[in-house]
């Protein structure tokens, strides 16, 4: 009998532990890897503005026309980005609560980009994230 509670102890321990440590972890990898794959998804529409704003020597008009479709990822869900005028590009996937912000900058005629994303522990480190 005290053989048979200790084992169940036991099986109640690893399945603490489980679902304390295991399965938020795997959320996790699977929040980063959304994450990611939001980040690239606005590669595209950075070139765009980027070509737009070098071109012009300014970012005022750069986003004018560039339209992004969203796309439904089978794994992460549907991901949608907008472009405002000024070139910032906005992006969210609702399946896993994520927002990015993608803001350019204009110097010497070259485009830079900040990239800022909520939450951060599921960012990539480009994208304000811990590596």
């Amino acid at each position: 009998m005290r053989a048979a509670l200790l084992v169940i102890a036991g099986l109640a321990l690893v399945g603490f532990v489980a679902v304390a440590f295991v399965l938020p972890s795997m959320a996790g990898s699977e929040m980063r890897d959304a994450a990611q794959a939001l980040v690239a998804g606005a590669e595209q529409a950075k070139q765009q503005v980027g070509a737009a704003a070098e071109k012009s020597g300014k970012l005022a008009g750069a986003g004018n026309g560039i339209k992004m479709t969203s796309r439904n990822d089978p794994k992460h869900g549907e991901m949608k980005w907008i472009v405002s005028d000024n070139g910032a590009i906005r992006g969210w996937n609702e399946k896993n609560a994520l927002e990015v912000t993608l803001t350019p900058s204009l110097q010497s005629g070259k485009t830079s980009w900040n990239c800022k994303g909520y939450p951060v522990d599921a960012m990539p480190a480009n994208c304000g994230g811990k590596s």
